[in-house]
């Protein structure tokens, strides 16, 4: 991946770092775009320079306009124009009912999980295309967009979203040799499902449940994501790629 430069949204934690991380290794240039956490971007940045990559941290909201056309802004003076996209920014469920749920609630979880994906492709496309390379979204999407839970409605819509934004996006930008894939993760390790985690009954309830028996690790999720990127996934465009140890297939038979 030598002169190839990727943009990784909610790149400071989880999944994302673990994306950085995973394309630095496979010798991409990053940029790390994070919504709060400035240390965390900073540092999944460092780790990008101390393997001689360059690397930039810009912060952003995904699910603004304005931020996201800044950032990309700023990508491309750093680094320059990039040809990978890794959308990993997300939040996860509410928890509440439809019934009970408000539209400040619904439009929290949407706005970042989905419209964020919407932004930051279009810009990424929009600014590839002339150039004439081609290039590679990746979409961390969800088992959740398929797999429906009480109380997921927010995220579980915006996934389902996010699935079939890929499955469009790919017939659109064929043509311009972009490809364009998801990786639907299950119970992976990160700070996001780390407070469930902690409580012991519900880790050993989760894990039996999961055929391999373990969660999944942001570093196999980064493992997909660069080879997608990689001219070993060149003829893979509008796939949605599962990671879960086997958990949908469970709660498949449960449904």
């Amino acid at each position: 991946m030598i002169d190839r430069i990727a943009v990784v949204t909610g790149g400071e934690s989880g999944i994302g770092a673990g994306c950085v991380a995973g394309l630095a290794a496979a010798g991409a240039d990053v940029a790390v775009i994070y919504h709060q956490d400035k240390d965390a971007g900073e540092a999944s940045a460092g780790a990008v320079k101390l393997l001689g990559r360059k690397a930039v941290a810009v912060q952003a909201d995904v699910g603004s306009e304005a931020d996201v056309e800044a950032a990309f802004d700023r990508i491309a003076d750093a680094i320059g124009i990039p040809d990978i996209l890794v959308n990993s920014a997300g939040l996860n469920m509410s928890g509440v009912p439809v019934a009970k749920m408000s539209l400040e609630q619904w439009e929290r979880i949407v706005r970042t999980d989905l419209t964020g994906s919407f932004l930051t492709s279009r810009r990424f496309v929009r600014e590839l295309e002339p150039t004439g390379r081609p290039g590679t979204i990746v979409n961390i999407t969800s088992i959740h967009a398929s797999v429906m839970r009480p109380g997921g409605a927010d995220y579980d819509a915006a996934k389902g979203g996010q699935w079939n934004l890929t499955r469009t996006m790919a017939l659109e930008t064929a043509k311009l040799g972009i490809t364009v894939n998801a990786i639907a993760p299950g119970m992976i390790l990160t700070p996001m499902n780390q407070k469930a985690l902690d409580d012991p009954e519900y880790r050993r309830s989760l894990e039996q449940n999961i055929p391999l028996g373990r969660a999944g690790t942001p570093d196999e999720i980064a493992g997909l994501a660069v080879f997608l990127a990689s001219p070993a996934g060149a003829y893979i465009t509008g796939s949605t790629i599962t990671i879960d140890g086997g958990l949908s297939l469970v709660l498949g038979q449960g449904a």
